[in-house]
């Protein structure tokens, strides 16, 4: 049986004028990477705050690794650690400085050894001797990563943390994590805007709206609790499509050749065997079908791009 290494109950956080967190439960296991997803304003970062014992919960229980938060916070959070790309370090320090201040706090062994191993893992070597104040927001981001792998975690909490990255070392970045998890079992929760980056590396999602979980499932079950697929086509001949999706009673959105329609996922297949059978020829077709993109956005009450 796998091993919780973290595990939430209750956990509740009331302020003057409302609930930012409302009686919210869940566990986190040996080597799973689990998203916490939420709009704005749903509760994740209070939870984080909560599980650093950054901010005290009003009621409710954290325990890691079978122990209480509250009664051994120095022993477990040795074995934790966390990153965000909105936090900052002290400006006049520089890259060294910060990196050698937190190897000593955590006592990691062969410091100087992790530090660059680390450095290079995230192509910020030759930042060593700047200052934090000279940084993009790029280079604090892998800055903030370097920090909170250098104690080799238990635990890693990782609050959006790719959001000042470009896309080519984003998807270095998960790799990184993969590797670490793979190599030293660690176990991640992440928070993320970015659900193509969420389906890909995380195995299980927690939804939060409100201050409370919604839901919780792998990403592709979550996707498929949207019943609509999108179809574009590009017809040779538009005007006979649209005789078939008025007679069929389907309805559709046309520009030049090329019409959308929305249409349950499972009826596809049918659906499309239809215009084959009416001998329509279309040119090229695209089926998008949901994601976990359309599962946030509706849950959020947005609206499918």
């Amino acid at each position: 049986m796998i091993q919780n290494v973290l595990e939430v109950k209750n956990l509740t956080k009331k302020f003057k004028d409302f609930v930012a967190v409302d009686n919210i439960s869940f566990e986190l296991k040996t080597g799973e990477i689990l998203g916490l997803l939420g709009p704005n304003g749903a509760g994740k970062t209070t939870t984080i705050e909560m599980l650093l014992d950054v901010m005290g919960p009003t009621s409710g229980s954290i325990s890691y690794f079978g122990k209480s938060l509250f009664s051994h916070k120095s022993e477990i959070l040795k074995q934790v650690n966390f990153s965000s790309a909105y936090i900052d370090l002290p400006w006049l320090l520089t890259v060294d400085e910060v990196l050698s201040f937190f190897g000593n706090l955590y006592e990691v062994e062969n410091k100087k050894k992790r530090i660059d191993k680390l450095l290079n893992e995230f192509k910020i070597a030759h930042l060593r001797k700047k200052t934090i104040s000279s940084l993009s927001a790029g280079e604090k981001a892998r800055l903030f990563l370097t920090k909170a792998f250098i104690n080799y975690p238990r635990i890693i909490l990782l609050d959006e943390p790719t959001a000042s990255l470009d896309p080519d070392i984003a998807i270095k970045i998960h790799e990184f994590l993969i590797k670490e998890r793979e190599e030293y079992n660690v176990s991640m929760l992440f928070t993320s805007h970015n659900m193509q980056e969420v389906e890909k590396i995380c195995d299980n999602v927690i939804f939060l709206n409100n201050g409370k979980i919604i839901a919780r499932d792998k990403p592709e079950n979550l996707s498929k609790e949207i019943p609509e697929s999108e179809i574009e086509f590009v017809f040779k001949d538009p005007a006979l499509a649209e005789t078939f999706f008025r007679k069929a009673h389907i309805k559709y959105q046309q520009s030049k050749n090329t019409i959308k329609i929305n249409i349950d996922t499972k009826n596809i297949s049918k659906i499309l065997t239809q215009i084959a059978n009416e001998s329509l020829v279309y040119n090229d077709i695209t089926i998008n079908k949901p994601n976990l993109e359309d599962y946030f956005l509706k849950m959020s009450g947005g609206n499918r791009k």
